[in-house]
Parts: C-alpha cells; structure tokens; sequence
C-alpha cells in the first residue's frame, strides 16, 4: 500500500524522543541527509514543554495525544510496546504511515519486518500501516547474515550473542556503573559469591550482577527454558529472510558492556563456502565494515565499534568439519543500527515513495 505521492517533503513524528532511543534518533535526524519538512517531537505528558535539539535547531516536545498526529506523514515510534500498542494505529489511523521500534507488531501478519539492506521492497505491503522494526540483537547480525545468504543460500543458523545492558535501557546502563563503582580496586571476583555480596540487591533489570560477570540470560522466560530475546532472534531472522522453517538455536548473554551487542554466528548454507567468497561478499556489503586481520590483532570490539553505524564482521573461518559452514563474529551498536538507524532509514524508504 503506497499513499499519496507530493512535492512537499513530508513530516515527521518522533514519538518518545525523550527516551534513549529518541535521544539517539535525534542526532541520527542531524546527521543524515535532510528529507524532511517539520520534525514534531512527541513524548509523554510529564516531557511535554521541554526543548530538545534536532536540525540545529531547539524544538519544543508535545504531549502524546490523537491531536499530536495532526498532518503528519510518518511517526517514528520508541516507546515500550504497551504505548505501541495503543497509539501506533490511532497514529495510522489519522494517515501517519507508522514505523514502529517496539516489539508490538514484528510478528503481525500484516506488518513487514524491515532491514533496508536486506528486505527493502517488504516496505511497500503493510496493510495496517505500520512498518516494524527489528529487535537490536537480530539488527546486529543480520545485515551482514543477509548479504552472506543472497549468495549462499542459509539453511541453519546457531547463535551465542553477547548482549550490551543499554539494551536494557537506562536503568542497565545505570545498574552497571553502580556495580562496577562498587567492585573497583577491590580483589573481588576470586572467590564464590564475593562479587554478589558486594553488589547486594542492587541488580536492576538483571538476574544476576553483571559487573566481572557474564549473564546467561536476556529478556523473559518462555516455554521449555527459552527467553524472549532468544524468541526473537529466532523469529525475526526468519522472517526477514524469508525462510520461515529456518533452523535457528540461539543463546543470549548479557555481559559487562555499555553499548554494542556482539555475537558468534555459525552459518550452515545449502552448498560449499570459501572465506575468500565470504571476505569479498562481507568487504562490499552495504552497512557492513569487514574488520578481520586476527595476526595483527584486528577484530571487532565494542569497545571500538560503539558509536558507529555499520555491523562489524571478524573472525571469518570455515567451520573445520563442515566445508557448507561459517564461523563469524559480529558486532553492532544496539542503540545506533539496532534500533534508531534502522528506524531511520525504513522512514527515509517511506518518505521517498510519498515525494
């Protein structure tokens, strides 16, 4: 479904601009090619009157209300998914094409899943006028996965991620500077339970501590043991591929990192593979850096990759007893391409089908 072509460049909502994500969208909108008209900054009632800087310029935040989507083309959704939920199609509703980064509607039917580098034309079909992006774990990965399947046809996926607590939100990014405040210049982690009596109650959003520790578990628990986030990795690569039987094992681990999810990605395709083939796909993939020199040590790390746009790929090896399989290791800013980039550029898709 495609609505009315204009020569006005159409405007844009940004709904929970005063969040994380919203934060980030905002230099995002700064810094890319400039497509819009008005930018509309839209957030709850208690954010309404503050004035945040998108363009250069100082915009005065609005409450989010049916009135807010008054004349705009497209609304950028980065809210929990409850406040998708129920304002996502009151936004379609009022003509807004929604480009939603919850995870509300990636599993509708009817709302495509979108990577611009991999699935561009699914933009086009959404018949409830919500596009849905991905989840950050699944956007760290799967532009370089999807440049890897055009070529060689994926047919098993198994995967380990290595998850940032940003992408908790703040209170795990504020969880982990209070845990390692509290661990510093201590000789805590040689011995059992040293580190969590230190750390006491003050877990956040997680389990278990994070700080010199490493967290099998990331999001909520579902049937026989999985989590969530491990669903949606599963699900989501399925769909934006296009394959919806594809064999996926996924294990998500939250380590003591700010921002960038990293993952290892082994990659069983339908025929032989070479890592030269592989390099070369990788080095000319549009969103992809590869970065894979391990004798010089050069790889991938967040600590690197923070900040920047691309996935990032090492570590490139044929599996050693399976000549069909890839060995990679993977990285990505879970606030940048995981979340507000890629909400972003499926915006600029829409607006170029609207201009």
């Amino acid at each position: 479904m495609t609505g009315p072509r204009t020569t006005v460049r159409p405007t844009l909502a940004v709904v929970g601009a005063t969040g994380a994500v919203g934060m980030v969208m905002l230099q995002i909108l700064s810094q890319r090619a400039d497509v819009w008209g008005e930018i509309r900054l839209i957030a709850s009632p208690r954010s309404a009157g503050r004035k945040l800087a998108v363009r250069g310029e100082q915009v005065e935040v609005v409450a989010l209300t049916e009135e807010a989507f008054d004349g705009v083309d497209i609304a950028m959704f980065d809210v929990p998914d409850e406040v998708a939920e129920r304002w996502a199609p009151v936004a379609a509703a009022k003509g807004a094409v929604v480009v939603d980064n919850s995870g509300a509607f990636r599993m509708d039917p009817d709302v495509p899943l979108v990577v611009p580098e991999v699935n561009p034309h699914a933009v086009r079909t959404r018949p409830r006028g919500i596009v849905s992006n991905p989840n950050c774990t699944t956007l760290s990965m799967i532009v370089a996965l999807g440049a890897l399947h055009a070529e060689f046809g994926l047919r098993e996926l198994v995967v380990s991620s290595y998850q940032a607590v940003s992408g908790a939100g703040r209170a795990g990014v504020e969880t982990l500077r209070q845990q390692l405040s509290l661990v510093a210049g201590t000789e805590l982690g040689t011995t059992p339970g040293d580190v969590r009596r230190a750390v006491g109650d003050h877990t956040g959003p997680f389990p278990e501590p994070v700080a010199l520790n490493v967290v099998p578990w990331a999001g909520s628990l579902r049937e026989d043991g999985w989590s969530s986030e491990e669903m949606k990795v599963r699900d989501e690569s399925r769909k934006i591929l296009g394959l919806p039987k594809l064999p996926v094992a996924v294990t998500c681990v939250r380590v003591p990192v700010i921002t960038v999810h990293s993952l290892t990605v082994h990659a069983r395709f339908q025929d032989e593979v070479t890592v030269d083939k592989a390099r070369e796909i990788l080095a000319t993939a549009p969103g992809v850096v590869l970065c894979d020199d391990p004798a010089a040590g050069e790889f991938p790390t967040p600590a690197d990759v923070v900040g920047t746009d691309p996935t990032w790929v090492g570590r490139v090896r044929r599996a050693l007893d399976d000549p069909t399989a890839l060995e990679l290791f993977v990285c990505g800013d879970n606030l940048r391409k995981g979340a507000a980039l890629n909400t972003a550029q499926i915006a600029e898709l829409v607006a170029a089908e609207l201009v």
